[in-house]
């Protein structure tokens, strides 16, 4: 059976030359990094490395780039660490009602220490206006989250816009979370103007078990974990080198092809639109139609479940999600589709495809050749759709 792997925002296979530079950090430099003796020279050297490549990926000097364990610790610790250490200013935050899981329960958490936070609305395609992020801020404002790109519709926010609104009105720091953007659009934090960024390694072909953090120069933070003095003090804990090691050579490779996925990516996303669109009745695409992250789609499909997509599409050897991987295993809707106005039931028919380099326009044409039919079956055996057939309804 033909294997398509449309679910590369779970994780994303290793490159080669990922895998050959972490090798030696297991067994042959092993060494801690913080060490003095000669045992720790390489791998300080190589954490050096990695810096450097992070940095020159994100516009940053090596010394704004921690590296943290995941893209959500990265998020809390921009949250957390924000809220904590600027108290003295002011206890409320800003964010988007589009945020993942890791910045929304980090918000939760907060408020149950005093904090208060504001979600701003999106339009339809789940864009942010800047206007609203300027109408939310307050004198205590300490901070400001917004999404680079929804890691559930793709659509690319105008960070750079945002970023000036909230520095020009208040006192705030800007963070944004580009788990779903890094490694794949320019994610240049001197243009986009943030104080503080969250990427995640294994979404563009590096190891899982690292994060990166930007953190501007001269903006405060609390630590999270506290210990020694790793990471410029701000994440105590022995650095994991290989995994770091790998997420400096994935950086690279990503400055190095970015406009190139961009370029591999953009047909194969157009042509799974043309197919779905065009071969199904009672099927949207969610988020902007245009700008968007070239590697994300997501639709909903009427009257059926997105989980019966899922079970029949892998049935034909096709990998997808339904919803983000932190939401699928939650028996309700997704809240970013309901803040884009998504009917809640129209919602459980959701599809999330997230794209990588192995995919090709073939495999496109295959998914939308073999959709209809797993569509039919399950209508077929939804109460729902006979209902509606009987109404004539749409149909």
């Amino acid at each position: 059976m033909k294997i398509i792997n449309f679910d590369h925002f779970a994780a994303t296979k290793m490159r080669p030359e990922v895998k050959d530079a972490m090798e030696r950090f297991f067994i042959e430099e092993y060494g801690n990094p913080q060490s003095i003796h000669a045992l720790g020279d390489e791998p300080r050297e190589a954490l050096s490395k990695a810096r450097l490549q992070a940095g020159e990926l994100l516009n940053a000097s090596s010394g704004e780039v921690i590296f943290t364990s995941c893209g959500s610790e990265s998020n809390n610790l921009a949250l957390k660490g924000t809220a904590l250490a600027r108290m003295d200013k002011g206890r409320h935050l800003v964010v988007s009602k589009i945020e993942h899981f890791s910045i929304l329960n980090a918000l939760k958490s907060l408020a149950r220490l005093g904090f208060e936070f504001t979600e701003v609305p999106v339009d339809k395609y789940g864009s942010v206006d800047p206007a609203d992020v300027k109408a939310a801020l307050r004198k205590d404002t300490v901070l400001v989250s917004v999404t680079h790109a929804s890691n559930e519709i793709g659509t690319i926010e105008d960070i750079k816009e945002i970023s000036r609104v909230v520095h020009e009105n208040s006192l705030a720091y800007v963070h944004t979370d580009a788990n779903a953007s890094c490694g794949f659009i320019e994610t240049d934090v001197k243009d986009l103007g943030v104080d503080m960024l969250s990427a995640a390694p294994h979404r563009f072909y590096g190891p899982k078990g690292t994060g990166l953090f930007y953190l501007k120069k001269g903006v405060r933070i609390m630590p999270l974990i506290d210990g020694g003095i790793q990471e410029f003090g701000r994440r105590a804990g022995t650095e994991n080198v290989p995994a770091i090691v790998g997420a400096g050579v994935a950086c690279e490779i990503a400055k190095r092809e970015l406009k190139e996925r961009t370029a591999h990516l953009k047909p194969i996303q157009s042509e799974i639109i043309r197919g779905v669109l065009g071969g199904l009745d009672e099927v949207y695409l969610n988020g902007h139609p245009e700008n968007r992250v070239p590697n994300n789609l997501n639709f909903v499909v009427r009257y059926i479940e997105g989980e019966g997509m899922l079970m029949w599409l892998n049935n034909n050897g096709i990998m997808v999600a339904s919803g983000s991987a932190c939401t699928s295993k939650i028996l309700k809707s997704s809240h970013v589709l309901n803040a884009i106005g998504v009917d809640p039931a129209l919602a459980q028919g959701s599809l999330l495809i997230t794209l990588g380099e192995d995919n090709t326009l073939e495999d496109a044409r295959y998914f939308a050749d073999r959709l209809p039919g797993v569509v039919k079956k399950l209508r077929e055996m939804s109460p729902l759709y006979e209902e509606a057939k009987r109404r004539g309804e749409g149909l």
